[in-house]
């Protein structure tokens, strides 16, 4: 029998999702049989697969040893690295990151270490903030994501809380989230709301934007207004009130302006001829909206994060 005693940053999680990552040797069919069958135990108690741990809780499981087997944590990776983090906020709870262009954000088959989340383990690593051999189930993470092709502000998590908060915010749209990006000509009006709907092809990675309904679409909101007009093309403040896939750049599309640089949604021969190695889109500023609520990151309500233009690659062209 082995017991595990639940931490600060393992709380507030049901208990078949801590132990997904608490015991990785240990299949999820095989681990609701074990809850059912009261093998798996909390505070020696029979427990429900969707009870919420509380700090301080033991869970005990009567299994077999080699289900705990599993690769150790490795920090070599997180000693090695050379963090390269262009750092836009930082407190105890959180970091805002300005992921530069070509970054991925989470690693793929191509790159595992070279991804922003890498390197912001690494750094919370070195400044003595995250230790992996210590948790049980966290590891800091990104709390939004950006196209590796697209810059701008993504949020980090470094705790547990932190991260748990930060998803409900995004989830229940209390963070306003503005994007700058350049656009083929001029749109007729200087500034406007636009109402349209937006499916997904997984397959293609492309999405298509209808102004009607059609199946499988959702609908989007997308707000812009004009900042200011060179070369007969539109510098233009975009804010998303709905989050979808590629939903600005095939948005502006569809209403006759495709992004500079862009060539999923509109045609970037002659702009890359210019310099645009990537889509001209940057997601410059957040804002935490107000709503009263108590929780560990309430001090950041009505608050605002923005980058200065000269760290947007596309204003100093």
């Amino acid at each position: 029998m082995r017991e595990i005693t639940v931490k600060k940053n393992d709380a507030g999680q049901r208990l078949d999702k801590f132990l997904t990552k608490a015991v990785k040797g240990l299949p999820t069919s095989m681990m609701y049989k074990l809850i059912r069958t009261k093998k798996i135990k909390v505070n020696r108690k029979r427990a429900e697969q969707k009870y919420i741990l509380c700090e301080g809780d033991t869970v005990q499981l009567f299994i077999r040893e080699e289900f705990f087997d599993s690769p150790e944590k490795d920090d070599g990776a997180l000693s090695r690295i050379v963090p390269k983090l262009s750092i836009v906020y930082e407190d105890e709870n959180i970091i805002l990151l300005n992921k530069r262009p070509g970054v991925l954000v989470h690693e793929d088959t191509e790159a595992a270490e070279n991804t922003l989340i890498m390197h912001m383990k690494a750094y919370l690593y070195q400044k003595g903030e995250y230790d992996p051999t210590s948790e049980q189930s966290f590891a800091p993470a990104l709390c939004n994501r950006i196209d590796r092709n697209t810059g701008g502000i993504v949020i980090g998590a470094k705790n547990a809380e932190a991260l748990r908060v930060m998803n409900e915010k995004i989830r229940d749209g209390q963070m306003n989230k503005f994007y700058l990006c350049l656009v083929h000509g001029v749109p007729k009006k200087k500034e406007d709301k636009l109402y349209a709907f937006l499916r997904k092809d997984s397959k293609n990675n492309t999405v298509e934007v209808r102004n009607s309904p059609f199946p499988g679409a959702k609908e989007i909101i997308t707000g812009y207004r004009v900042l200011d007009v060179r070369d007969g093309n539109a510098l233009l403040e975009v804010e998303l009130f709905t989050g979808r896939t590629h939903q600005i750049r095939a948005q502006m599309a569809a209403i006759g302006h495709p992004l500079i640089g862009d060539g999923k949604y509109g045609i970037n021969r002659a702009d890359k001829q210019k310099g645009y190695k990537y889509q001209a889109l940057y997601a410059y500023k957040l804002r935490f909206a107000k709503t009263g609520e108590e929780n560990l990151l309430s001090y950041l309500e009505g608050k605002s994060f923005s980058l200065d233009r000269a760290d947007i690659w596309f204003l100093n062209e």
